[in-house]
């Protein structure tokens, strides 16, 4: 009896559980589709109130409005320039600091922890930065863009987290079979710190895709902006669309792409690349998350 008891709470606790689940996934979910439906209707059913989740009137001439723009296809390329070097560099700062904190014997390890915990919790602002990179000469350059999110120290303690976790044995054992330090960490601690590495570099691949302020703060050149930047300036026009029904090929086509249609399609349009890399790495997402937080 106590046995079956037992299986019923279980069983209760499950169902209650992934309902809350579900009804969170839907919470979730729910603007995204809400936004999709938007892009894809035309401007009447939106204004008038009639789209929920799902497509009234399909058209899609606001997502081709977006994607045939002449500023488009610079500012995509900018963006994936950004995120992929940007990334890469973020990684390789990241990790050949946190491998050497997370070492007890390191000289000096608190004293470097301390200046890390600060830079995470104060920041020099923003007319500081600006100044700085205006100095170095780096404004209205792609390198801006780069270095502004170049470090993290939030990302730096996961992985300096990480590392501690990994068993000190493995390392004493490479280094036995006469195996350096570089040796060591390319070819035992990367490979053991795949989910971490994976999620990191997730995080700062959002980042750099999603980062619209340093382009407002150190980039004036078009042929520079970010598809961030790009998309705003798309939707603070999306007003005076009225007055360019020239160059649509008909009066349809030009009532479709305006207001609500065009900042719900910019939205869509943006968000889909990054999302395209989500499920590469979401299999390391929630281990690299879990691991990295049993030592602090």
């Amino acid at each position: 009896m106590e046995k079956a008891k037992k299986r019923k709470r279980v069983s209760i606790f499950d169902i209650i559980n992934v309902t809350a689940m579900v009804l969170v996934g839907l919470i979730m979910l729910l603007p995204v589709l809400n936004l999709v439906a938007k892009a894809f209707s035309s401007e009447g059913n939106v204004i008038a109130g009639k789209v929920l989740f799902w497509p009234v009137d399909f058209q899609t001439s606001t997502i081709q409005y977006v994607l045939t723009t002449p500023e488009f296809g610079t500012s995509f390329m900018v963006s994936v320039i950004v995120t992929i070097f940007g990334t890469l560099g973020a990684m390789f700062l990241t990790v050949m600091a946190a491998y050497p904190l997370s070492k007890p014997h390191l000289k000096g390890r608190k004293f470097f922890l301390y200046i890390f915990v600060f830079i995470m919790l104060f920041s020099a602002g923003m007319v500081p930065n600006y100044i700085l990179f205006r100095t170095l000469h780096l404004t209205n350059t792609i390198f801006a863009l780069i270095f502004s999110g170049m470090l993290s120290s939030f990302n730096l303690f996961l992985i300096k987290n990480y590392f501690e976790t990994l068993p000190e044995v493995i390392e004493e054992a490479a280094r036995i079979d006469g195996a350096s330090n570089m040796r060591t960490f390319f070819s035992v601690v990367l490979p053991m710190s795949t989910p971490v590495l994976a999620t990191v570099t997730l995080y700062y691949a959002v980042g750099y895709w999603s980062n619209y302020f340093a382009g407002v703060m150190y980039i004036t050149d078009a042929s520079l902006k970010p598809l961030q930047q790009y998309m705003f300036d798309l939707v603070t026009q999306a007003t005076s669309l009225q007055d360019t029904t020239g160059s649509f090929s008909d009066v349809n086509q030009a009532m479709n792409v305006s207001g609500e249609n065009i900042r719900s399609a910019t939205i869509v349009v943006s968000t889909i690349p990054i999302l395209c890399v989500y499920p590469f790495l979401q299999k390391y997402f929630v281990k690299g998350i879990t691991i990295g937080s049993v030592k602090g």
